[in-house]
């Protein structure tokens, strides 16, 4: 036998096998989850086995889809199977896997190449109309009861936190979440897995996990559920099983880019921008597991769409006449049967109309990406925006550069810093060139101010100190596949010498004491309710909101001692005992903060960007 990873078990699977068991076994769960590493092997038909001494054995034999999507594809030896505590540690040392409802489907015909919808390319929005399924009506009351359990489920999630949120306490949110999944609240159960995983994730302590990211998990799901819960949600809210595809006849778009794709949970592909002639961007994704190397190759993949016969890196600098396309509201094309594509010339960056698209006024560009990220379900990020720059030089692990024509100083920060692609080398590269003027594509940092991160460069028309690239390049280079060289910079003048970036400019979110909000949401994330009562106690209590105030931030301070206070309060019993306080009024409190954190952040980045 080889050593195996452990297949995906779907939640239902591991929630059932944790309610099974009796409370002195639930106690033992956690480290028999830890013990459970490495420990897998390869049994006989593709079944997976893992040994707990010499005379128990837990076998997981995976379904067609490669998962172990039903409680008798997991079984276990021992007397007390299946509510032992083994088969609920293999389960619970197993990857979760994703849903049903998570792939895109087309109307006309599945998708199979979109995989996994990718944690680093969040779709961008688009001017496609809402369809007839998207128009749905307020919840029913099945699914504000569903909305009602996930909610306490989360909130008891938060009240636990990172260092009290364990097997168990993920165990009884996936159960909600299959609820929600029964129920028909599709982004509700994905919001809930997104928790479970950075639960997973942080307390395996992995060097990729941000506890921001968790923090901004638990904000989506809190803030879905109350709203599916009180019944007053709409359909954006509900969200649909599948991602619909409305009819777009007759469309040409345009490439502007190539983006590469890395999933958390194994996928890789590469994602194709595209522009529409009023100025709508699209996209066309191949999303596959295979991790970074599927992304690299991904970008000379052949294009599944209508029959044509190019590949995303001709795609990115050519277009495409679609007859009979599908759209989904987010812009990605569909690939159903009806669809025919041919290949069409493409435009350079300084042709109509793509020239329009960076000729938008950036502070607006900005407005509009970040409004459209926060609007989105998801992992859905900003939009795109093009603008073009003149690079001051490094700093730190950025390049600092000014929008031409009085635009503000922005930050260029990689977009995707694994060591495999090419980014961070063209980044550096350019960087090595200060005073080079550059027409950038890339998206705004929702969490840091006057940030983007470029996913392509070209020259900027009429600049004599601009790139000088290839003419099969089309005009830009995408930064993820293609690796800029010394002699596509132009030449340095005669005894000049690189001048120093200067200073960074003031940066409105470090400068706020909104900082100290942002700590004490993610200290209860981490250490939860116990922890922000403790960093909050006493003089830290008056030192909270203080300079807030002072700041002119009345409501973040209001908000966070409200906070405080909640997680400190611990009422009595009719004995006079002090017992644990409801998870509810505590979410309730964490949630009202951390909403406002949120929009009071973001408008400090869009005027940041002024």
């Amino acid at each position: 036998m080889s050593h195996e990873p452990l297949p995906p078990v779907a939640p239902e699977v591991l929630a059932e096998a944790v309610g099974q068991l009796t409370a002195r076994l639930r106690k033992k769960l956690d480290a028999a989850v830890a013990e459970c590493a490495g420990k897998a092997l390869a049994g006989s038909g593709g079944s997976v086995e893992v040994r707990f001494g010499e005379d128990t054995l837990v076998i997981l034999r995976p379904g067609p889809s490669g998962a172990v999507t039903e409680p008798g594809q997991a079984v276990c030896s021992c007397l007390l199977a299946p509510r032992c505590l083994h088969r609920a540690a293999v389960l619970g040392a197993a990857p979760l896997a994703d849903a049903d409802t998570v792939p895109p489907a087309d109307p006309a015909a599945p998708e199979p190449s979109e995989g996994t919808p990718p944690v680093t390319a969040p779709a961008t929005a688009s001017s496609v109309p809402v369809t007839t399924e998207e128009a749905r009506p307020s919840p029913t009351p099945a699914q504000v009861d569903a909305a009602a359990g996930l909610w306490l489920a989360a909130a008891e999630a938060l009240a636990a936190g990172v260092t009290a949120g364990g097997t168990v306490v993920q165990a009884e949110l996936l159960r909600a979440a299959h609820s929600a999944r029964l129920a028909g609240l599709p982004r509700a159960e994905a919001a809930a897995l997104r928790v479970v995983r950075g639960l997973r994730t942080a307390r395996e302590r992995h060097r990729g996990q941000r506890l921001s990211d968790l923090t901004a998990a638990f904000r989506t799901l809190l803030a879905g559920a109350a709203a599916l819960a009180s019944g007053a949600a709409g359909a954006e809210e509900v969200g649909t099983a599948r991602r619909a595809y409305a009819e777009g006849g007759s469309l040409r778009v345009l490439g502007l880019c190539r983006e590469p794709v890395l999933s958390a949970t194994g996928y890789g592909g590469v994602t194709t921008h595209l522009l529409g002639p009023d100025g709508s961007l699209y996209t066309l994704s191949d999303v596959r597991p295979g991790g970074v190397s599927r992304a690299k190759g991904a970008g000379t993949a052949s294009v599944a769409l209508g029959g044509a016969v190019l590949d995303h890196a001709g795609l990115a600098r050519g277009g495409l006449l679609i007859a009979g396309a599908t759209v989904s509201a987010d812009g990605r094309l569909g690939a159903g049967r009806g669809v025919r594509a041919t290949p069409v010339r493409g435009a350079d960056w300084s042709q109509e109309p793509v020239a329009a698209f960076f000729a938008r006024p950036v502070r607006e560009a900005v407005a509009s990406s970040l409004d459209a990220a926060a609007a989105a379900p998801g992992d859905a990020g900003p939009a795109l925006l093009g603008c073009d720059v003149e690079v001051l030089g490094a700093a730190d692990d950025h390049l600092l550069a000014r929008v031409l024509d009085g635009g503000p100083l922005v930050r260029l920060r990689v977009a995707h810093p694994h060591p495999e692609l090419a980014h961070a080398e063209n980044l550096r590269r350019i960087g090595g060139f200060p005073g080079v003027v550059l027409r950038v594509l890339g998206r705004p940092d929702p969490d840091r101010a006057a940030t983007l991160r470029p996913l392509a460069v070209g020259p900027v028309p009429g600049a004599s100190s601009s790139l000088r690239l290839p003419e099969e390049w089309r005009g830009h280079a995408d930064l993820g596949y293609d690796r800029l060289q010394g002699d596509h910079f132009p030449r340095p003048e005669a005894g000049a010498a690189p001048g120093a970036p200067g200073p960074a400019g003031t940066d409105p979110l470090a400068d706020a004491p909104l900082w100290r909000v942002r700590r004490l949401l993610e200290t209860g994330v981490a250490g939860g309710r116990r922890a922000v009562a403790e960093a909050a106690r006493g003089a830290d209590r008056t030192a909270l909101g203080v300079p807030l105030r002072r700041a002119g931030l009345a409501g973040a301070a209001e908000l966070a001692e409200g906070l405080a206070a909640e997680a400190d309060r611990r009422p009595r019993d009719s004995f006079g005992r002090l017992v644990d306080a409801s998870p509810d009024a505590y979410a309730r409190a964490w949630l009202a903060s951390a909403v406002h954190l949120d929009a009071a952040e973001r408008a400090l980045v869009t005027a940041s960007w002024s």
